[in-house]
Order: C-alpha cells, then sequence, then structure tokens
C-alpha cells in the first residue's frame, strides 16, 4: 500500500517530527511513505531529514490559499499511484482529503492538538473544521483518549474516530553520558533535569523557570531546555538576567541529539498548559527516564500511575515540589524509569505504532472498495 502523508509544511513541529518517527518503520508492515508538504516553513528542515530516512518527499512551496494546490495534490497522488491520503493539520486536512476525493482514494486525517475555544468564532472555527474532516476523512485519528473525547463532542460521527497513539522510534543515542554532560557544564553528583519542547506560550516555559527559581541552593539540580521557537530569545534573555537561573538552567535552542540529551538526563521535566501526545515524552519514557509532567490532554497516557508524577498544569509550587522530590530519590527516578520504558514497549514503540496504523489503512481501503462496488 502506498500511502501520501499530506501536511501543511515541513519545518519544526510536533506533527513533522511524526512522520520521522514512521518512515523507519512502515515500510515493515507493508507501507510506502510519500511525504508532501504544501507550503513553506520559516526552515524546512524536516524535508532533508525524511529524504535521508528513505522517504519520498515532494515540496510544493504553494502559498497558504493558492486555489490550484488542491489539483496539483491530486496529479502528484496519480503520480505516485497512492492508495491511500493521511492527512495532518487543518490545511492539509482540507486540501489533502479534496485531492483524495477527487483521484477516487480514501483519506484519514490524524489530530495533533486540543483546542479549547473561548469565543464564538473559534467555536464556530472548530465545529467547521470538524465537518469538513468528517466529509472528507473516512476516520479521524485521536493520539490520545483525551484527544478523542474532547473531539467526540465536536465530531458529527464520533463514531469514526480511531484512537491510534503515536510512537517513536527506539532510542539511539550516540556520545556518551558522560561527554553530553561535560558539554552541558553538569557535574557526575548533579541531577540533569531535560525539558524537549518548542518554546511556544502553551508549552509552559515560564512555569518552569517560576519552578526552578523556587528550588533551594542546596538541590545539586541543573535544567537543560532544548528546542526552538517564538519564545527562545526572551527565555534565554530571561535565565541569563537572573542569578537564580544563570547558574542552574542551559538554554540549548534547536537540537539534532536529543536521543543523547535524554540519555545523560536524570529525569524528564514537561510543564506545557496544552498537549494532545508529545513525542518528546514518549521518548523521555522510550530513554527510561523519570517524568514530571502536567496532566493535560495525553500526558496521563503516557506517564500513568507509575512512569512519573502529573502535577495541575499552571501550578508552580506543585511543579516546583515533584522536581524537588525526584531529584532528592534516585531509586524512585529508576523505578519511574524502568515502569516508563515498559509502557513505551507495549504501548509507543513505532512498529507497534505503524502496525496499527497499517490495520487502519486495510480497514479504510476495504470499506472503500466495498463502497464503490455497491
Amino acid at each position: 500500500m502506498r500511502v501520501a502523508h499530506v501536511i501543511h509544511s515541513l519545518g519544526a513541529g510536533g506533527a513533522e517530527t511524526v512522520l520521522e518517527h514512521l518512515v523507519p518503520v512502515a515500510a515493515d508492515t507493508g507501507v510506502e511513505v510519500v511525504v508532501i508538504g504544501l507550503s513553506d516553513a520559516e526552515d524546512n528542515r524536516t524535508a532533508e531529514r525524511l529524504r535521508a530516512l528513505g522517504a519520498t518527499v515532494h515540496e510544493l512551496h504553494r502559498a497558504r490559499y493558492d486555489p490550484t494546490v488542491v489539483r496539483a495534490v491530486a496529479d502528484l497522488l496519480r503520480a505516485e499511484r497512492i492508495d491511500l491520503v493521511h492527512t495532518h493539520l487543518k490545511h492539509a486536512d482540507v486540501v489533502g482529503g479534496a485531492a483524495a476525493r477527487r483521484v477516487g482514494v480514501p483519506a484519514v486525517s490524524t489530530l495533533h492538538v486540543i483546542e479549547d475555544p473561548t469565543s464564538a468564532a473559534a467555536r464556530l472555527r472548530v465545529r467547521f473544521a470538524a465537518a469538513v474532516r468528517s466529509r472528507l476523512a473516512a476516520r479521524t485519528v485521536a493520539v490520545s483518549g483525551a484527544q478523542r473525547d474532547w473531539y467526540a463532542v465536536w465530531a458529527p460521527h464520533p463514531e469514526r474516530i480511531a484512537l491510534v497513539p503515536n510512537g517513536v522510534a527506539e532510542p539511539a543515542p550516540v556520545r556518551t553520558r558522560e561527554q553530553v554532560r561535560a558539554e552541558l557544564g553538569v557535574a557526575p553528583d548533579q541531577v540533569l533535569a531535560m525539558t524537549v519542547s518548542l518554546m511556544r506560550p502553551e508549552k509552559g516555559h515560564g512555569d518552569l523557570l517560576d519552578a526552578l527559581t523556587g528550588i533551594p541552593d542546596d538541590v545539586p539540580l541543573v535544567a537543560a531546555l532544548a528546542g526552538d521557537g517564538p519564545l527562545l530569545h526572551d527565555i534565554r534573555a530571561r535565565v541569563d538576567g537572573d542569578p537564580r537561573l544563570r547558574d542552574r538552567v542551559r538554554v540549548l535552542g534547536f537540537r539534532t541529539d536529543v536521543d543523547d540529551l535524554l540519555a545523560a538526563s536524570d529525569l524528564v521535566i514537561h510543564p506545557s498548559r496544552a498537549d494532545a501526545l508529545p513525542t518528546s515524552v514518549v521518548s523521555a519514557i522510550a530513554s527510561g527516564r523519570a517524568v514530571v509532567a502536567t496532566d493535560v490532554g495525553g500526558l496521563a497516557d503516557i506517564v500513568g500511575a507509575g512512569a512519573g508524577v502529573l502535577v495541575p498544569a499552571g501550578s508552580v509550587p506543585e511543579l516546583r515540589d515533584a522536581v524537588i522530590e525526584l531529584a532528592g530519590d534516585r531509586a524512585r527516578r529508576d523505578a519511574l524509569g524502568a515502569d516508563g520504558r515498559q509502557r513505551y514497549l507495549t504501548e509507543f514503540a513505532a512498529p507497534v505504532w505503524a502496525s496499527r496504523l497499517q490495520e487502519l489503512y486495510t480497514q479504510v481501503a476495504g470499506e472503500s472498495i466495498a463502497g464503490r462496488r455497491t
């Protein structure tokens, strides 16, 4: 089966990263992946990484509202002999879904966010997007239980929601723990807490820095923040300008060596205020690291009762206390990390995820064939 993944762009982001984890394992399930990026991001870095992994990648470089883009995608679907289209995010849901319908192949769509519309206009946009997705996609994929429950309120056909959590590849660190910690200036007796996330307002970096300012000086904790995004400059400036943070926090920016960073860490902190199923936290449990995270979206699906500690989103004191507690208890960190590693192997390993997607594709394709015969 040849499946085209249509996405708005191939820059930095969670939806784009998901494809990097899928491509290497899809072929083992009999699925050939073609990726179509509709528009340009600030940096189309994911396109080259996908090509290096063996995917066929098409970059269309189209403006967001180019009226000819549906025809262009349809032409690619025909040329690539695509059997099914898998879309990611609203723009691609519309364009990819319409192109799939134009050439007569089925489509599925993956949700990547949980939205909380607070105005009538925002609610209308969510409802309209759900209606369009329902019309163009045979299934809508929710990546967590919380996301499925949220979307069921908006979906015209909630029975067509499929729960398929994203997976991540087996971690493959290149450098040793000692090498990475030396680069970051972390002593052997210090506890390294890692945060891997795009630096956007909803990711909670401000809450994390507030929590870190309240950690006593005698707690041997160093925090490293990996990721770029619109708040990178502000976060770096705050750390540089605060003596309570300057020696304790490393602001790393964009990194390609996340597996190395996680392997060198002692725990992972994810302070997000909104998240569907962050792959960075899945990578953390894959690396056997204990997690302190906020109880939002799909984070409970990842961390569960035994892989880490969940705290209310936005609660700086509870976030601080949980970090202090795990920083001082290596035995508990090890136990949580072992539980998380087992959860990864059974629920979130990339081959498990690819097999579930293949089953969904086969079901949808079979329904499409049956529909054409009737």
